[in-house]
């Protein structure tokens, strides 16, 4: 046990807690949006809820293994995307994510399937209604994007082709060959060398017909198990189980028959707009006919080369060499090779990035790129950059979800509670201030001084903690605080208790802080590291709000010892040294010293019996 006479120096420890509390405000007023704001979760602040309906190729209901795994990769996404205070939960076959704040954007593209394939591009058309070269918006989802150096313009177009209309097919009278292999289709790959030149696949020696705006485009040809694309869109097919629109659209857009893949070109460039029913359920061993997630093209794809699961890792960023967000693929080893033999051998055409049965990019392949690296470019922001490369990153979910439109979740009942609980926590406060003073008077004050000094650094942590790693605080939270100030109390009481038992010895007010503090603080640690455990069990076992509630009581017991040991300790040391404030009228001593007064007089009567 140390002794009184051990060199103490307050001013130290005072100094060390202002300097961190005085850097946590620094930081919370001249970084990141510069608010003292924390974020809310959403049962104080509001939020969206998304139900995703679980949906399988064959129409049959989703298995519970599925439906986890699902969860853990929305979970997983969640972290990806910094959204704090959400959840994900099963509910039947449904996933409900719910997600502060009141855009529900990213809440449903956390639904994503996230099937990615990587197919060369055979041929491509405009959509109806797409806007010329030079007038088009940034699309409102994922953008089309390019490799770097890939000039403007619709990828695909012939020389000639006006815009707004289907380019003339490769063949066609009065069109030259494009460039590559004589008679190959646009952006039809050219063998790897050393291999044989496969057949050329052209279309048919006359134009396509312009589509016209309606549902009735010509018929396919007849055959057995065959539908026409206007009966694919016929309103008593939306009726039809799931499986069997899934098979139709297969049948139609996944056809390796030339005259059917121009038919569903043609029919597929006037809904690129409509919901897709074969999203994430495309066969990739079949070529596809398809849009761009911007809507304004329609391609014709080969059958895939790379698949999402040879994806290593993904990332977003700002290239500061073109000022634009980009996407940075990582293949793995095996996709690695495979990807730098196939651009080295098709130099000049086009590849189609194709997530959930969407062109995301149709990039010119400039350069061979070896390594496995690769970069998507494209009119993305910073928030469709990071969604692409996050669910690109975490994998494809088992199962394909029906889209749902978002629900806002009012947060009255939880402000309401909110007020509740600050004034129930503001009344109890104050008993807590009140009977300090009454009970151990300038004592006291130094729990009121430690307590706001407590309360200041929480505030400081909790504004930073939402600002770079997106904790919300929600009522659980809020709890978790309230606890864990008592705590804080609590070793208030012990420490002074301690001092209590030294004067009882008949040491002096001066003595008795020092050596009271070497008996309190062993004590102090343990409880606090009883609590601290805890809090960390409860943190890394439970879900959803008791995850917040163990954090913020795991965040104030670690603060609680900071404060003893950098404010309390100190400012009693100091007390302790005045001669004003030992003065049993101030520091509310004088019963524990009258006790021993009387405690030395029976001794030394004792002594002299």
């Amino acid at each position: 046990m140390a002794s009184s006479s051990t060199p103490v120096h307050p001013a130290r420890y005072l100094v060390l807690f202002l300097v961190l509390l005085i850097g946590a405000y620094l930081l919370v007023f001249l970084t990141g949006d510069k608010e003292p704001d924390p974020k809310l979760g959403i049962d104080l602040q509001g939020g969206t809820r998304v139900t995703l309906t679980a949906r399988t190729p064959d129409g049959s209901a989703p298995t519970r293994e599925s439906l986890n795994q699902a969860q853990q990769i929305i979970s997983a996404r969640v972290d990806g995307l910094g959204v704090s205070g959400s959840e994900v939960i099963i509910d039947g076959q449904n996933l409900v994510i719910t997600v502060p704040g009141n855009d529900g954007s990213e809440a449903r593209s956390l639904g994503q399937t996230a099937r990615l394939y990587i197919r060369p591009v055979i041929h491509a058309i405009p959509a109806e209604g797409a806007m010329p070269p030079g007038q088009e918006e940034g699309p409102a989802g994922l953008p089309q994007g390019s490799l770097p150096g890939l000039p403007q313009g619709l990828p695909g177009m012939p020389p000639g082709a006006a815009p707004g209309q289907p380019a003339p097919p490769a063949g066609a009278p009065g069109q030259p060959p494009p460039a590559g292999a004589p008679g190959a289709v646009p952006g039809q790959p050219a063998p790897p060398a050393g291999e044989p030149a496969p057949q050329p696949r052209p279309f048919p020696a006359q134009p396509a017909p312009t589509p016209t705006p309606g549902p009735s485009p010509s018929p396919a040809p007849p055959g057995p198990a065959r539908q026409s694309p206007g009966d694919a869109a016929e309103p008593g097919q939306q009726d039809a189980p799931l499986a069997t629109r899934i098979q139709d659209e297969k049948r139609l857009r996944q056809s390796s028959e030339q005259a059917i893949q121009i038919l569903a070109m043609q029919f597929q460039a006037t809904r690129c707009g409509d919901e897709d029913v074969l999203a994430g359920n495309d066969d990739p061993n079949l070529p596809l006919v398809t849009c761009s997630t911007d809507g304004n093209e329609v391609y014709l794809l080969d059958s895939s080369i790379i698949n999402g699961e040879q994806i290593a890792n993904a990332s977003s960023g700002l290239d500061p060499q073109r000022g634009e967000y980009v996407v940075d693929v990582e293949f793995k080893s095996d996709a690695a090779k495979t990807w730098a033999d196939f651009t080295a051998a098709n130099v000049g055409t086009q590849t189609a990035f194709v997530l959930d049965s969407q062109v995301v990019s149709a990039p010119q392949i400039q350069e061979p790129i070896p390594g496995g690296q690769t970069q998507i470019t494209g009119q993305f922001t910073q928030d469709t950059a990071r969604e692409l490369a996050n669910v690109l990153k975490y994998g494809s979910l088992p199962l394909s979800f029906e889209s749902s439109e978002a629900e806002t979740v009012s947060a009255t009942l939880g402000l309401s509670s909110l007020r509740a609980g600050l004034i129930a926590g503001a009344v109890g406060l104050a008993a807590v201030l009140l009977y300090s003073l009454l009970y151990y008077r300038v004592l006291g004050l130094l729990v009121a001084l430690s307590l706001v000094a407590s309360g200041a650094m929480v505030f400081a942590i909790l504004v930073l903690l939402g600002r770079y790693i997106g904790y919300t605080l929600d009522l659980a939270g809020i709890a978790g605080l309230i606890i864990g100030i008592g705590m804080t109390a609590d070793s208030f009481v012990v420490f002074f208790e301690r001092i209590k038992d030294e004067i009882r010895e008949g040491r002096s007010f001066r003595s008795a802080v020092p050596r009271g503090w070497t008996r309190a603080r062993k004590t102090i640690l343990s409880g606090n590291a009883v609590t601290f455990l805890a809090a960390a069990v409860l943190y890394f076992l439970a879900i959803g709000q008791v995850k917040g509630f163990a954090f913020t009581l795991g965040l104030t017991t670690i603060l609680d010892v900071v404060v003893v040991f950098l404010v309390t300790w100190p400012l009693a040391f100091l007390a302790s040294k005045s001669t004003t404030m030992a003065k049993p009228a101030l520091n509310g001593l004088g019963a524990v010293q009258q006790i021993a007064r009387e405690r030395r007089a029976a001794a030394h009567a004792a002594g002299r019996g």
